[in-house]
C-alpha cells in the first residue's frame, strides 16, 4: 500500500487532511523512509531525557528480544519500568535506526495511560493512525476500527510505538495485523496480560550510579562535576538514578553556574520523605525539580509555563503563547525559548511544543496555585479567542460566502499574524486543531461563553465541508446548539441546526437530519426568517431524496426555490436546483437537467461561489456527455457536445483538485468514467473509475467498493 503525501513544514498532507506531529489526542507521530513518500516522527527524544539516549546493554537486549519472535506474527515488545525512567527515549533510540528494516513507516502514539484527564480510548487512537495513513472515514465501532486498521497494516512493514499505556485492554486493539512490522509498547505496568497475544517485556530500570552520573556531566559539565564529586553522588543519589529527576537536577544546576552542587543536595534533602518514594514510581522526586525548575524561570517564563498548563491542549504554538499572555509574538518566542532551555517543554515540530506528562500536570497545578481566580480565567478566555480569530480568518478565505453571523471578542488577538496565507495553510491549519477548536468549545460552553462556543462551531464550518470528520461535525454541533440556546440566540440555534443537519445527512443518519431540519424549519417561520426557511426546506428535500422519496423530496426543493428566490437568495436557489437536476438525471429528464444545472452554475458563479459553481459544472458536463449518446444525438453534433462535456468535467475537476475537496475529486473522476463507458470508451472509462476508486478509498471504503464493482462490469 503506498501512500500518497509529501512533508512541508513538518506535516503531512494525506489527501486532504492534516496530521501535525503531537496532536491533542493520542499524540500520533509518523514517519516513512526517504525513499517512499515521507511521513514525520518527531527525531527529538523527550526533552528532560534528551541525553538519554539508551544505554547499550539495553539496546541489545531489545535486539534480542526481537530475534526471538517464531515469524507468525509481527514481534511485540513491552518496555516497562517506573515514571520517568527513560522507556520513551530508549525505544525512539532503538528504533531510529531502523528505517532500511521498516520502510512503511514509524508511527508513535501517546496513550496517556497516567494522564490527570484519564487514559486515550482505543478508537481515539485508532481513528488517528487510520486517518494518518489516508483512511476515512473512519467507522464508528471500536471492533469496525480495529478490523479496518489490521486489514489496512496486513501488508506493511511498519515500526509502531505505543506510549504510555495503562493495561493490555487499552493497547490490544491497536495492534496491527500482518507479519512484516514491529510493535513496541512502554508502560508503567508489566502488562503481563499482552503475554497472550506474544508479547516479550523488558524492564527498563534506574540508572546505576555511574550512569547517572555520566547523564549529570552531560548537562552540568564534566568540570565541575568532578570538582564537587561528593556533592554529585549525593544529587544522584537524591534523584534515585531516574533519568528525569537527574536531567532536571542538571537544568537547575545549569541555570545557576555559580551555585555549588551542595545547594541543591541540601534543597533537595529538605524533601527527603518523597525522595524515597522515587524506587517506585517518581513523580514526587520529578516534581520537587520541578519546582526548583520553576522557581528560576524569569517571571515572563513561569507565567506562560502555568497559563499553557490551564489549556485542554496537547501541543502548543507561539501564537498561543503570545495569545494566553497577552504579549507581542517576538516576546512569546523568547518565553519558549527560556522553557526549552530549562528542558520544561520539547519541541515536536516546526512551532509545535508539547510538555512531558508530568511536566504538563505540574505546569497545571502551578497554574491552579498561583493564578488567581481571574487569572485563570482570563487564560482560557484568551485561548478561546485566539482559536475563535484564527478559525473565522480561515473561513473567511475558504467560505466568505458563508460568514455571515457575528463574532464577539473578549480579548482580540490583534496584531498577531495569522498562521497561514492562502486556501490551503487555512485548510490545512483547521485540520490539524480540529480536536483543539472541539476542546475550545468545550472549555467556552464550561465557562458560560456560550456565545463563544457556538461561534466556534460557526468557524469551523470549511473543515466539515471539504474534510468531513463526521463525528467530529455532529458533536461539534451538538455542543454548539447547546450553547446557542443557552446563549438564547435565535438565529445562532437555525444556523446549528442546518449545519449540524447536513453533518447528520452525510453521515446517512436521515432520521437524526431529518428532526434537526424540522426543528429549523419550526424556528424560522416563529422567526419570519424566509432565507432560514429556505434553508431547511432544501435540507429536507436533501434528506428525503437520499431516503429514496423522490417524489416529498421535489416538493420540499421546489418550496425551498421559491422561498428563496422571494427574498433574493440566488445562491440557495441555484443549490437547490443542482439536487433537482440530479434527480431529472436519474429520471432521464436531460433536457430539464441541463437547465438546472446550467442556470445553477451561472448564478454560483455570480454570487463567486467557485466551489459550488464546480459542483454544478461537473454535473451539466456529465448531462451534455449524455445528450450526445448515440441514442440521442446525430453522430457529428453528438461529437461536439460529448467533447464539451468531457471539458466542462476536466474544468470542474481542476478546482476541486486545487482546494483539496477529495470527495468531489472522486465524484468527478467517475462521472467522467461514467461519460467514457455510455460513449463506447471502455479503456477510458476504465482508468477514471481506478482513479475514482483509489480518491475515495482513504475516505469512503464502501464508495471504493462500489467503484470495484464498476471496474468489474468493464472486464479485462
Amino acid at each position: 500500500m503506498r501512500r500518497d503525501g509529501n512533508v512541508v513544514g513538518g506535516k503531512a498532507q494525506l489527501n486532504g487532511p492534516v496530521i501535525q506531529a503531537g496532536e491533542v489526542t493520542g499524540g500520533i507521530h509518523l514517519h516513512g523512509a526517504e525513499r517512499r513518500p515521507p511521513l514525520p516522527v518527531p527525531r527529538q527524544l523527550p526533552p528532560l531525557t534528551a541525553h538519554f539516549m539508551g544505554r547499550d546493554d539495553d539496546l541489545a537486549a531489545l535486539d534480542a528480544l526481537r530475534s526471538r519472535h517464531d515469524g507468525h506474527a509481527a514481534p511485540l515488545i513491552v518496555v516497562s519500568g517506573p515514571a520517568g525512567v527513560g522507556k520513551t527515549a530508549l525505544v525512539t533510540r532503538w528504533l531510529h535506526d531502523t528505517d532500511e528494516t521498516y520502510p512503511d513507516g514509524h508511527l508513535y502514539a501517546d496513550l496517556r495511560g497516567h494522564s490527570p484527564e484519564g487514559p486515550a480510548e482505543p478508537g481515539e487512537i485508532l481513528g488517528q493512525f487510520l486517518r494518518a495513513l489516508g483512511v476515512g472515514p473512519v467507522p464508528a465501532g471500536l471492533a469496525e476500527q480495529a478490523a479496518l486498521w489490521r486489514s489496512v497494516t496486513a501488508n506493511l512493514r511498519i515500526g509502531l510505538v505505543i506510549d504510555n499505556v495503562l493495561s493490555a485492554a487499552q493497547v490490544r486493539p491497536v495492534l496491527p495485523g500482518g507479519r512484516g512490522g514491529l510493535t513496541v509498547v512502554t508502560s508503567r505496568n508489566r502488562l503481563t496480560g499482552l503475554g497472550v497475544d506474544g508479547a516479550l517485556v523488558y524492564h527498563l530500570g534506574v540508572l546505576d550510579p555511574a550512569a547517572a552520573e555520566e547523564l549529570l556531566s552531560r548537562g552540568v559539565g564534566r568540570e565541575r562535576v568532578q570538582k564537587e564529586a561528593a556533592a554529585a553522588r549525593e544529587v544522584v543519589l537524591l534523584c534515585a538514578g531516574l533519568p528525569l529527576a537527574v536531567c532536571l537536577a542538571a537544568a537547575r544546576l545549569a541555570a545557576r553556574p555559580q551555585q555549588p552542587l551542595r545547594a541543591l543536595v541540601d534543597a533537595l534533602a529538605e524533601d527527603r520523605d518523597r525522595l524515597e518514594e522515587l524506587t517506585v514510581e517518581g513523580e514526587k522526586a520529578v516534581r520537587s525539580g520541578l519546582d526548583g525548575s520553576y522557581a528560576v524561570l524569569s517571571e515572563g517564563a513561569a507565567r506562560l509555563y502555568r497559563r499553557w498548563g490551564l489549556l485542554p491542549v496537547r501541543v502548543f504554538e507561539v501564537r498561543s503563547a503570545a495569545a494566553v499572555c497577552g504579549v507581542p509574538l517576538r516576546v512569546a518566542e523568547r518565553l519558549i525559548d527560556a522553557l526549552v532551555e530549562a528542558n520544561l517543554i520539547e519541541e515536536s515540530g516546526p512551532d509545535a511544543y508539547r510538555f512531558h506528562d508530568l511536566v504538563r500536570l505540574h505546569a497545571r497545578e502551578r497554574g491552579l496555585l498561583d493564578e488567581t481566580d481571574g487569572g485563570r480565567s482570563e487564560t482560557l478566555r484568551r485561548a478561546c479567542d485566539w482559536y475563535l480569530a484564527t478559525a473565522t480568518e480561515a473561513q473567511r478565505l475558504l467560505t466568505p460566502i458563508q460568514l455571515t453571523l457575528r463574532r464577539d471578542f473578549a480579548f482580540c488577538p490583534d496584531g498577531l499574524p495569522l498562521p497561514f496565507d492562502d486556501e490551503i495553510g487555512a485548510l490545512e491549519w483547521l485540520a490539524a486543531h480540529r480536536l483543539d477548536l472541539l476542546e475550545a468549545v468545550r472549555t467556552a460552553t464550561g465557562q458560560g461563553w456560550y456565545d463563544t462556543g457556538w461561534q466556534i462551531v460557526d468557524a469551523m464550518w470549511p473543515l466539515f465541508l471539504r474534510l468531513r470528520h463526521y463525528g467530529l461535525w455532529i458533536e461539534a454541533h451538538e455542543l454548539g446548539l447547546a450553547a446557542a440556546e443557552r446563549a438564547g440566540d435565535r438565529a445562532a440555534e437555525r444556523q446549528m441546526l442546518n449545519s449540524g443537519a447536513i453533518g447528520f445527512t452525510s453521515a446517512h443518519r436521515i432520521d437524526d437530519a431529518i428532526d434537526w431540519y424540522h426543528r429549523s424549519l419550526i424556528a424560522a417561520r416563529e422567526a419570519g426568517d424566509v432565507r432560514d426557511e429556505g434553508q431547511a426546506l432544501h435540507g429536507l428535500g436533501t434528506c428525503h431524496r437520499e431516503a429514496g422519496r423522490t417524489g416529498q423530496a421535489v416538493s420540499y426543493l421546489a418550496q425551498a426555490i421559491t422561498a428563496w428566490e422571494s427574498c433574493g437568495y440566488r445562491r440557495g436557489a441555484a443549490l437547490s436546483r443542482i439536487i433537482v437536476g440530479e434527480i431529472a438525471l436519474e429520471g432521464d429528464d436531460i433536457d430539464r437537467a441541463v437547465g438546472c444545472f446550467s442556470q445553477a452554475h451561472t448564478v454560483l458563479t455570480d454570487v463567486r461561489d467557485p466551489y459550488d459553481a464546480a459542483r454544478a459544472l461537473a454535473f451539466l458536463g456529465y448531462a451534455h456527455t449524455l445528450a450526445a449518446s448515440p441514442r440521442k444525438r446525430a453522430a457529428d453534433a453528438g461529437a461536439d457536445a460529448y467533447e464539451r462535456g468531457i471539458g466542462e468535467l476536466r474544468e470542474a475537476l481542476a478546482v476541486f483538485e486545487a482546494s483539496g475537496a477529495t470527495h468531489w475529486q472522486a465524484r468527478a473522476l467517475e462521472l467522467l468514467g461514467r461519460s467514457a463507458q455510455h460513449h463506447g470508451d471502455t479503456d477510458a472509462a476504465r482508468e477514471f473509475y481506478e482513479r475514482s476508486r483509489a480518491a475515495h478509498l482513504p475516505h469512503s471504503p464502501d464508495e471504493a467498493e462500489r467503484l470495484a464493482g464498476r471496474l468489474g462490469e468493464l472486464g479485462g
